[in-house]
């Protein structure tokens, strides 16, 4: 097998990487990136454990002169999401990540990269396996299941982990040292069913929306990008207004945790409004690219005929379908008045189901103030409410608060000004990462978050800076080495 990643700095870290592409880790899908995990602590005799959960704890004994000096928990999460091109055959559990390297960036043919997180279990793989790099005693600690609801963390045994500093691998900006970052919960609506007989003298159309960016629902909330489920509940309710149509099925979005790049719906209408049903449609493709024509310029919707529909929703449950989808919060509800620039709150409508019995609509919501998460949260509940749903919270996850004083944050920005002749910047983020569980675990030591320049992160699009990671990986192999 070719290594597309062998002739790059560093090493080892770019060959573990690769090795990690060439295993399925979509999230849920662990055990076999964990037994490599274990057998790779076993070939460089190290301790390893290996949890229930799939979780696996790697300990290193510090170097000469360094036995006394502090512990340092290096982590980051096993899992990726796996996202690909909508037309691209691919299966993320037994087909390699397609690499591709474009200058600079280390890229896909159509598929999410899984740098987010697999560069950090790389670097910190790097680490483990070096004999000559100087370091404090090290405890490798390497999650599952963090994008879906960061169940690594939760179901983590606090007797295998221990420690006095920790540094997390899972930040997306080079020169940024993060020291706080959002919690946030899984909300999930479930609106009831009721179906009617379809009615043979309509015809059928399926509606597809598609061609938006999409991204993190954390770190490009604030990029304006269109959502294709709520864009779906804008036209649903402009045809149901004037033409007054049937609904058959919705569907949209891909992870809850990602912006929703695509949806569909199948709808029947009457045969006399059929033009008039086109001229409605290409009204609002037009109005969509024109909103986002500068943040999401690609946006485009495409009808085709649907033969065959049997049963349609009841109009109680499609009145309530698009009353959820055009309420429901979306993108960013607060900024923070005390970090410039920050996401304070936020919800993502990320994943949209038809179901036997149920539609469901799967949000994140994420806030660094509990509060405002709450307050998010009600306001869902009071649409379900309105509409006879059910609202159903799950994986919540607290954020993680800034410190004042940090010394392991001053000694980081202290080593990248000599190293790099330039001030780090100290910051806050809008996504969720396991530091909040940490503190509840494994006690209120002290905590950082770095990473090299990720891109598009869970959409194809993603991918990674080769020169960054290399200076993020020096960066961090001299911080280890002044931690004494």
């Amino acid at each position: 097998m070719i290594n597309v990643l062998s002739g790059f700095e560093p090493k080892a870290v770019f060959k573990f990487f690769e090795e990690l592409t060439r295993i399925p880790r979509g999230s849920g899908n662990e055990k076999q990136v964990s037994d490599y995990l274990v057998k790779f602590a076993k070939d460089n005799r190290l301790e390893v454990i290996q949890e229930e959960c799939l979780n696996v704890i790697i300990k290193k004994p510090g170097t000469k002169g360094y036995e006394n000096a502090p512990t340092v928990i290096l982590q980051g999460h096993m899992d990726m999401v796996c996202v690909k091109d909508e037309d691209l055959e691919f299966d993320f559990t037994k087909d390699p990540i397609p690499l591709v390297v474009d200058g600079d960036m280390i890229r896909t043919k159509g598929t999410t990269l899984g740098a987010d997180n697999g560069i950090a279990v790389a670097m910190i793989m790097a680490i483990l396996e070096s004999k000559d790099l100087p370091h404090p005693p090290l405890v490798a600690l390497f999650t599952v299941s963090e994008e879906t609801g960061m169940d690594g963390v939760l179901n983590l045994n606090p007797e295998n982990v221990s420690g006095d500093i920790l540094i997390n691998i899972d930040s997306e900006e080079e020169g940024t040292i993060l020291a706080s970052c959002a919690g946030g919960v899984d909300n999930i609506i479930h609106l009831p069913v009721e179906w009617n007989e379809a009615d043979n003298n309509k015809i059928g159309y399926e509606i597809s929306i598609k061609g938006l960016i999409g991204g993190h629902s954390g770190m490009e909330i604030d990029k304006n990008r269109a959502n294709a489920i709520k864009l779906l509940g804008r036209l649903l309710e402009a045809l149901d207004r004037e033409i007054n149509i049937d609904i058959a099925n919705v569907s949209g979005g891909e992870k809850k945790n990602a912006i929703a790049k695509m949806s569909k719906a199948v709808v029947m209408i009457n045969k006399e409004d059929e033009e008039r049903f086109k001229h409605i449609v290409d009204k609002y493709q037009k109005i969509f690219s024109n909103e986002y024509k500068t943040a999401d310029p690609n946006i485009s919707i495409k009808l085709e005929r649907v033969d065959g529909i049997q049963r349609v929703f009841g109009l109680k449950t499609k009145k309530g379908l698009i009353s959820i989808l055009r309420l429901i919060p979306n993108g960013v509800q607060t900024m923070s008045v005390d970090i410039k620039g920050l996401v304070e709150s936020s919800n993502n409508i990320g994943v949209l189901t038809t179901k036997e019995e149920e539609i469901v609509f799967d949000s994140a919501v994420r806030s660094s103030v509990r509060s405002l998460k709450k307050e998010i949260n009600d306001r869902i509940q009071n649409i379900c409410d309105l509409v006879g749903a059910k609202m159903e919270l799950v994986s919540d996850y607290p954020e993680w608060e800034f410190k004042a004083e940090s010394p392991i944050r001053d000694l980081m920005v202290e080593v990248y000004k000599d190293m790099f002749g330039k001030e780090a910047k100290v910051d806050a983020i809008h996504a969720g990462l396991e530091c909040g569980f940490f503190k509840e675990k494994i006690g209120d030591i002290e905590m950082v978050s770095i990473g090299p320049n990720i891109y598009d992160v869970h959409t194809p699009n993603e991918h990674i800076s080769i020169s960054s990671t290399k200076r993020v990986f020096e960066f961090l192999c001299e911080v280890l080495k002044r931690i004494k």
